[in-house]
């Protein structure tokens, strides 16, 4: 737990300590890419988040919808983590964080390298360099990057930690070392990469010693405890420096100095202290910039995007983005408000073995190589039995139903001039029929005895000489309802054809 001191302060006793207990109680640990059903319609699946060790990704499926909900993460490979992943799970809806929402961070390898190259600045002119973090990532990531840099320099000037953190960090990341990247699971057994030979536990009678030191303290905001305390110490001289790691909330100290604050009042009753010592920002931050919160809209691709954990200005920006690129939903909603979101509702259905085997039967007698690829629609009759759904073919499901079958057919005529014999005619109506009809699986029967032309299940083109003899054709179209769409189709264009 991390008390925060801001100016603003929100509901008090939200939650009782009990509840907090009662609630540990309930907390179950999950490997990366198990699958844990909690019932026949709930699943949930973790995914690596990389920011900080154990951070995961959480997708919940509750029958046929899902959704993933990502907490923080990170994009960006570091020294002792890997980077975020996840696969085209495509969820109804993702939830993700957008601290970052506007910050597009360049090169890493150039920001360690400023990074490190102020630091050495500072302590060789004699002076002291505070670093707030966060006891667990960021605090190890810098750690890794000044040892080596230590090592490599062959540098004497001494870099604490908070003392007791380290130590502790260290035995949780031999317990989780899959969770950590390529290059520390490699090394672990030869080396323990976090038992640091340049970097010591801090001691509170350091602040008054003299002389050039690096500290890496906790909190990370400067909102209290050993870093505060520090930078009250060192604030006033100019020959020191504090170097913000990461992003600070609003009202916090680290805030108010990164925002150009030079005098803080860190005690009430007592006049403002003066900063004069150098305030350096160099985002060291775990959490995903604007490119990797795009990066992974694009992997998972989902059909809703809703952000949180974010500042309303920037998350508005964010939220044009991904409907500009991604041309999806994307919400926004304040604490508390609730936000509906449309999806698509997933019927699960059997299908005969009848239906299939007709369908196949047709299909197989086509031998057009491009048929193949196309997708195809199967037609039947959608019953509901036992609370399962099924598609049968329509006679099946009256047998099955004991019921009588009833076929609805649609009957239209239409008028044709066509010069000669009915048998000519039904020739130039099949060749009409055919030009329209060429994309399809649909093979043309004829009839030349009844001067019919059939086709699909139940579409037939009869062909019968007008009562005035002349040159005037009767073309009568049939089809039941289960060929609407072809049958329909196919009248209308005779009709378009007998009024030009």
């Amino acid at each position: 737990m991390r008390r925060v001191a801001v100016e603003r302060k929100g509901e008090t006793n939200f939650f009782t300590s009990q509840m907090i207990k009662d609630c540990m109680k309930k907390v179950k640990a999950v490997n990366l890419h198990q699958v844990i059903k909690i019932d026949d319609e709930l699943e949930i699946k973790a995914y690596y988040a990389g920011h900080v060790l154990g951070a995961a990704m959480f997708q919940v499926k509750v029958g046929t919808e899902s959704l993933v909900y990502t907490g923080d993460y990170n994009m960006t490979p570091d020294r002792h983590l890997g980077a975020a992943w996840i696969d085209k799970c495509r969820p109804d809806l993702l939830i993700t964080e957008s601290t970052y929402a506007t910050t597009i961070r360049d090169s890493k390898r150039c920001r360690e390298r400023d990074f490190l190259k102020k630091v050495h600045d500072c302590v060789e002119k004699g002076g002291k360099v505070l670093i707030p973090v966060f006891a667990l990532g960021r605090a190890q990531e810098l750690c890794i990057l000044l040892e080596s840099y230590w090592e490599r320099m062959n540098l004497r000037v001494p870099v604490f930690f908070s003392m007791g953190l380290t130590e502790k960090a260290n035995n949780y990341y031999k317990m989780f070392i899959t969770w950590t990247n390529e290059k520390i699971r490699k090394t672990f057994v030869e080396r323990n990469m976090f038992d640091f030979k340049h970097i010591k536990g801090f001691d509170r009678s350091y602040i008054q010693q003299p002389g050039p030191m690096v500290v890496l303290s906790t909190p990370g905001m400067l909102h209290g405890g050993l870093s505060l305390t520090i930078f009250e110490e060192w604030c006033t001289s100019e020959q020191n420096m504090i170097i913000m790691p990461g992003y600070c909330v609003a009202g916090t100290v680290g805030h108010k100095i990164l925002n150009g604050t030079r005098k803080i009042e860190f005690k009430k009753g007592k006049p403002p202290v003066e900063v004069k010592m150098s305030v350096q920002y160099m985002s060291f931050s775990a959490h995903a910039d604007a490119k990797g919160i795009m990066q992974l809209i694009s992997y998972c691709e989902p059909r809703n995007v809703m952000l949180v954990h974010g500042e309303a200005a920037k998350m508005e920006f964010l939220k044009a983005k991904i409907r500009q690129e991604f041309n999806i939903d994307c919400y926004m909603p304040a604490n508390g408000e609730t936000a509906t979101i449309m999806t698509p509702m997933t019927v699960a259905a059997s299908v005969s073995t009848k239906l299939l085997r007709e369908e196949s039967e047709r299909f197989d007698a086509r031998t057009d190589e491009e048929a193949f690829k196309r997708p195809r629609l199967l037609h039947g009759v959608l019953v509901m039995k036992d609370n399962k759904l099924k598609l049968m073919d329509p006679d099946e499901a009256c047998t099955d139903l004991n019921i009588p079958a009833h076929t609805l057919r649609f009957t239209s005529t239409v008028n044709l001039t066509l010069v000669g014999a009915v048998e000519d005619a039904l020739q130039r109506v099949k060749d009409i029929v055919e030009e329209e009809i060429r994309d399809t699986d649909h093979k043309i029967c004829i009839d030349h005895d009844r001067h019919r032309l059939s086709l699909a299940q139940s579409v037939s083109i009869e062909v019968t000489q007008s009562k005035d003899e002349g040159a005037t054709k009767e073309i009568i179209v049939s089809w039941a309802n289960r060929d609407e769409h072809i049958g329909s189709y196919l009248l209308s264009v005779l009709q378009k054809i007998g009024n030009s």
